[in-house]
């Protein structure tokens, strides 16, 4: 199994963490974006992950050793409703280019947002994953979370009502 590194997020990646994202826009399996966003429109969300406390992680190979490693997918937290008493609980968002995918990245990701998170005091991680994205929700599951809350037909992609799924574990 190929190893994975990762690092804080630059200004520079913006535009391929974009570009990942975007890849997952068509499939309506990942995000509830029907159509492409700029990286423009994402500054304000780039600059609201800080290193200590949201962190944005950008993947490369373990063996690439050039001097801009192929990003080969992202890794973020966010905060969960944005008052004070959730400070202790983030959103894991997890997106890994198209060529990447199956790979091991996914786990890579989760196993490193498991073991940080209390270094950022959080003891609580969510994942929002659409019911119909198996692989996505087979990933969390392999990672202890538990479905915390099924939210039905909250979504409309394409005239298909989907459900969300609240996923949880506790980490601290």
């Amino acid at each position: 199994m190929p190893s994975f590194v990762h690092r804080n997020a630059r200004q520079e990646d913006l535009a391929r963490i974009v570009h990942i994202y975007n890849s997952t826009v068509a499939s309506r399996e990942v995000t509830a974006d029907t159509e492409p966003v700029s990286a423009a429109s994402r500054q304000q969300w780039f600059d609201e992950h800080t290193p200590g406390r949201r962190p944005l992680w950008v993947i490369h190979a373990a063996d690439d050793d050039s001097a801009a490693p192929a990003v080969l997918g992202w890794m973020s937290y966010s905060n969960f409703y944005g008052r004070p008493a959730y400070s202790g609980t983030a959103e894991l968002s997890i997106y890994i280019d198209e060529a990447s995918r199956g790979k091991g990245i996914g786990c890579y990701c989760l196993e490193q947002a498991i073991a940080f998170a209390p270094e950022i005091a959080v003891h609580t991680l969510l994942g929002f994953i659409f019911g119909h994205n198996a692989p996505s929700l087979g990933l969390f599951a392999r990672f202890g979370f538990e479905s915390w809350a099924k939210l039905p037909r909250v979504a409309n992609l394409d005239g298909i009502e989907r459900d969300l799924i609240i996923l949880g574990k506790r980490v601290g």
